[in-house]
């Protein structure tokens, strides 16, 4: 029977191989969803570990990515076990993307990971996406959460242009909205219009986490 902890051990010190002969091994054991439950949850720890290490600047965005795809590949394989999950045990929708005239996606499809992994329900809309394309899938999904990234400078200025969209569309209100990049600061969020900013994609959950718990 696994040993939870060394799963999370395994994670966080990248050694993939090892992770995926232990979540073969778990899934022979035909585990029901409580257990694929408990083995999700010590992934998760082992992410957090990978987020810590990279502040730290023990880890660098290689290694972040990396971890995420190996994460990516657990739960792919241990969904039969876990099942589909429940209107009541999503923690949250969010609506995500890189804003027009971006094409920088690595911090998003990071923070995608970790927010599927930690219970959200994810929907990404890609790069290079206009005011148009972040209003209708906001109506259409009506999400707690939007989350706009950007690299460059001039996604500034997108990010404000989609949040007054949103203004204009009337679907502002009851919609938090977190942007991420190396642009974004705590003046640039205001101007935007945004509720809150971040460099970093375990910073953007942490944040996420704490809004869907009030």
């Amino acid at each position: 029977m696994m040993e939870f902890s060394k799963l999370t051990q395994a994670l966080s010190d990248l050694k993939d191989d090892e992770v995926l002969d232990m979540i073969n091994d778990f899934m022979k054991e035909d585990p029901d969803e409580q257990r694929a439950n408990e083995l999700m949850k010590a992934a998760q720890e082992g992410m957090a570990v990978v987020g810590d290490r990279f502040e730290r600047g023990d880890y660098f965005v290689g290694d972040l990515i990396f971890a995420g795809e190996i994460l990516t590949e657990v739960i792919d394989i241990i969904k039969p076990a876990i099942g589909v999950k429940t209107q009541q045990n999503i923690k949250g929708k969010i609506v995500l993307g890189t804003v027009k005239g971006d094409l920088h996606d690595i911090g998003k499809n990071i923070f995608k990971i970790m927010a599927t992994a930690e219970g959200f329900e994810v929907h990404d809309i890609g790069i290079d996406q206009p005011v148009e394309a972040f209003v209708e899938k906001v109506r259409e999904i009506k999400p707690d959460i939007m989350g706009m990234s950007g690299v460059l400078t001039l996604a500034l200025d997108a990010m404000k242009m989609t949040v007054d969209g949103l203004v204009e569309a009337d679907l502002r209100e009851n919609l938090k909205v977190i942007i991420g990049g190396n642009p974004v600061s705590k003046d640039a969020s205001e101007n935007i219009g945004a509720d809150a900013f971040t460099t970093n994609a375990a910073e953007g959950l942490m944040i996420c986490k704490e809004w869907m718990q009030k």
